[in-house]
C-alpha cells in the first residue's frame, strides 16, 4: 500500500473510531448510527496543506454529495489532517466554506458542520468538557444534506434539546471518562487555542 493511502487510512479509522465511541457510543448524535450503519457516510480525507487546495477538495466533496444517490451516500466527513490545526485559523476558513456553498448554489441542499481537535464554544476555557461534543481527532468538515436533516428531525421531535443533553452527558462522564474511550486524538499533541465565538456551528 503507498505511504499516503496507508496514512488515510489511518486519519479514516481514527476518526472511524471517534465516531463509534464517542458520537454513537455517547449518543452524542441521535441520527449517526443509522446511516453508519448502513455505510451511507463517506470519509474522504485531504493531503491539502493549503487553503485553496483544501478549498478545492471541499469543492469536489460539495459536488460528490450533491449528485449521490443518499441512498449510498447520505454524508461526507472531509478529514484535513496537514491543514488548520490553529482552531482560529479553522474558524477563519469556515467562512470560505460557506461562501463555496453558495458559489455552488449548494446552500439550502447542503450543510457544513465543524469538528476539531480544540474546539471551543465562546465563553468556555480550553479545558472546558462542553468543547468535546464538538472534538474531533483532526479537523474535519463535517458535509449534511438539507433533507436528511429534516427527516432527522421529524423523527426525533425534540431536536432542539440535543446540544444541551449532550453538554449534561460529558459532565456526567467527565474528562477522566473521555481519556478512557481510548480515541486516536490530535489533540495531545498539541496545546489548545484561544477561544472563539462559535455559535451557530
Amino acid at each position: 500500500m503507498p505511504i499516503e493511502a496507508a496514512d488515510h487510512a489511518l486519519f479514516i479509522n481514527a476518526t472511524r473510531t471517534w465516531l463509534e465511541r464517542a458520537v454513537i457510543g455517547l449518543n452524542l448524535c441521535p441520527f449517526a448510527k443509522a446511516v453508519h450503519s448502513r455505510n451511507q457516510i463517506r470519509f474522504q480525507v485531504s493531503s491539502a496543506t493549503t487553503t485553496s487546495a483544501l478549498l478545492a477538495d471541499l469543492t469536489e466533496e460539495m459536488r460528490t454529495l450533491s449528485e449521490a444517490d443518499p441512498e449510498i451516500i447520505d454524508t461526507t466527513l472531509l478529514i484535513h489532517p496537514h491543514l488548520l490545526a490553529d482552531f482560529l485559523d479553522y474558524n477563519d476558513f469556515l467562512e470560505l466554506a460557506d461562501q463555496a456553498l453558495e458559489d455552488l448554489q449548494l446552500d439550502g441542499i447542503l450543510q457544513i458542520a465543524s469538528f476539531h481537535p480544540h474546539y471551543q464554544f465562546a465563553g468556555t476555557d480550553p479545558d472546558d468538557i462542553d468543547n468535546y461534543t464538538n472534538r474531533s481527532p483532526y479537523p474535519t468538515l463535517h458535509l449534511l444534506r438539507e433533507s436528511s436533516i429534516d427527516r432527522a428531525v421529524e423523527a426525533f421531535p425534540d431536536a432542539a434539546s440535543i446540544f444541551e443533553r449532550n453538554i449534561a452527558t460529558l459532565h456526567e462522564l467527565g474528562h477522566a471518562g473521555w481519556q478512557a474511550l481510548n480515541l486516536d486524538s490530535a489533540e495531545t499533541n498539541r496545546t489548545p487555542e484561544k477561544p472563539v465565538d462559535q455559535s451557530g456551528r
